[in-house]
């Protein structure tokens, strides 16, 4: 018969690496998650909103260019 002690020991250390590594990926990915979560809940806030995205303040800021064109027109003065 054939010693299987080092084979069984070297699967069960392997298993356990594994098992640990999984443990600690699986801790980290959790950790992401709340991260974007908490970050995602921060910009309901009304002390978030003030920052704006990018694109809403080039919205913005293209519709208040439009209204000012409008009332150029209607006060008559040509642009």
């Amino acid at each position: 018969m054939t010693d299987l002690t080092l084979p069984l020991v070297l699967a069960a250390a392997s298993l356990g690496a594994v098992a640990m590594t999984t443990t600690a990926a699986l801790a980290g990915w959790r950790g992401w998650l709340a991260f974007k979560r908490q970050e995602l809940s921060q910009g309901d806030r009304p002390d978030g909103a003030a920052l704006g995205n990018a694109g809403t303040r080039i919205e913005l800021a293209d519709l208040r260019e439009r209204i000012r064109k409008l009332e150029a027109i209607a006060a008559g003065v040509d642009l």
